[in-house]
């Protein structure tokens, strides 16, 4: 017999890690009609954008003026991507109290990228968590290419553990296994997924897929039989693979809520409302994006003959 969840939590990552992917940049007041439309169809964990230097993400560069002109709705919980103490500060002025800090589990992408181990970065963030204490800032940590990374291949629990033992020591108690690479499985999701969980009980887990082949949607799937309700999702399906050239990105929000009400699952988004903003989105980008409901629609709409 599957326990099946009554209802999973949809965070919606596209305002952050959708729109970064796009070269066409949005204005302000397109991000904030985005966020307050994503809001009002239901969702209740929005990432509005990162406080990142504006050189390494273009994109990203007016995130300060989008989290001050848009309007909040009490019960909904407001995150973005910061990467140190500067982007807290600049979060923290913006009205923002919920943080996320990202790591890589691949010791071999962490080196590339910042000649320092998975647990070394994680230990510099420690003046993060200092400053997040301080100043009423709640903080969550991802960690990306959790599954896999093409020079590593799949990478082992033993790895993810060291990484989650580094963030539970600077107080993060909430984390996300990212598959940024989209070379998770279900079989691997489902193992991750159960061990992170029964080793790890003080941590609220999220899980956060690609769809580069295909395999998003299971995942999601074998996340819920491992007893995690809490995932990621883009309208539209935005997003991409930086080690996949042309890869499809995050899986779809309207997706994963059109899996989720089919099997009597609840998400508290209204699905009608979702697939009405990945269309405006698809329709502001100028091509098509990879989700299924877009291009099918609802198992609802079929009529037989």
């Amino acid at each position: 017999m599957m326990n099946w969840p009554d209802k999973i939590v949809i965070c919606e990552v596209g305002p952050r890690d959708g729109l970064q992917n796009e070269k066409s940049l949005f204005t302000v007041q397109q991000k904030v009609d985005l966020i307050e439309k994503t809001v009002q169809a239901g969702a209740k964990i929005i990432e509005i954008g990162s406080f990142v230097h504006p050189k390494a993400i273009p994109q990203m560069a007016d995130t300060d003026e989008v989290a001050k002109k848009m309007k909040r709705v009490d019960g909904v919980e407001y995150r973005a991507l910061v990467m140190n103490v500067r982007g807290l500060e600049r979060a923290e002025a913006a009205g923002i109290s919920k943080a996320k800090l990202t790591v890589s589990a691949s010791r071999a992408h962490s080196m590339s990228n910042s000649k320092r181990t998975p647990e070394e970065v994680v230990q510099g963030f420690a003046k993060c968590a200092a400053y997040a204490a301080n100043h009423g800032i709640v903080l969550s940590g991802a960690i990306s290419t959790a599954f896999g990374y093409p020079v590593e291949g799949r990478i082992p629990l033993e790895q993810i553990y060291s990484v989650i033992a580094a963030f539970r020591e600077i107080g993060v108690h909430e984390l996300s296994l990212s598959d940024t690479t989209g070379m998770a499985n279900p079989q691997q999701v489902y193992e991750y997924g159960r061990m992170v969980k029964e080793k790890f009980p003080d941590v609220s887990w999220f899980l956060h897929f690609h769809n580069t082949r295909g395999m998003g949607l299971a995942n999601v799937v074998s996340g819920m039989l491992a007893g995690i309700d809490r995932y990621d999702a883009c309208f539209a399906g935005l997003g991409g693979c930086p080690f996949a050239p042309g890869a499809s990105g995050n899986i779809a929000t309207e997706d994963v809520i059109h899996m989720c009400h089919e099997m009597g699952i609840h998400t508290d988004y209204d699905l009608d409302a979702m697939i009405s903003i990945g269309r405006s989105v698809q329709n502001m980008i100028g091509h098509d994006t990879d989700s299924s409901i877009l291009r099918a629609g609802k198992c609802s709409d079929i009529t037989c003959s």
